[in-house]
């Protein structure tokens, strides 16, 4: 029996225990994702008007810096979001998203769901407080990344 991408959305980690209201307002924004080991699911500086919602696999954060390969920032694995650009503008990635492997996920139209939480104020609090804590720890992985790179004290 196939489970349709908006029961999987319900069951997900990061929107289990929000109010049934806001998972139904999503629930129409969805679609599934199947993605082949290195498959871009987002490019750093592109239009970003998705985000993905991990339930199988492993995808990259990497950031690039001029001549040198990328870095990687951070792995996603299932129960994880990728994608918090849709939500700030300009709506740009700021990471290039890779998947490691095989991955399948929940695609959720970011720049439609935008308009669905600016017309309704209940439901754009309710993510944007979910989402505050991704982007926090993305940083925080950014930064814990950079000091690894660059730990020691030049001055």
């Amino acid at each position: 029996m196939t489970v349709s991408p908006a029961a999987e959305l319900a069951a997900h980690p990061f929107f289990v225990d929000l109010a049934d209201e806001v998972v139904a307002a999503v629930a129409p924004l969805v679609s599934r994702l199947d993605a082949d080991p290195g498959q871009v699911l987002g490019r750093e500086g592109e239009p970003a008007g998705v985000f993905y919602a991990l339930t199988a696999g492993r995808v990259a954060l990497e950031v690039h810096a001029a001549d040198r390969p990328p870095a990687l920032l951070e792995t996603l694995q299932a129960g994880d979001v990728v994608g918090w650009s849709w939500l700030v503008p300009p709506y740009r990635w700021h990471f290039d998203a890779v998947a490691v492997g095989p991955v399948s996920a929940i695609r959720v139209d970011g720049a439609r769901l935008r308009a669905e939480m600016d017309a309704d104020p209940v439901l754009g609090y309710a993510l944007a407080a979910r989402f505050i804590p991704v982007i926090v720890d993305r940083l925080q992985a950014t930064r814990l990344r950079l000091l690894d790179l660059y730990g020691h004290d030049h001055r």
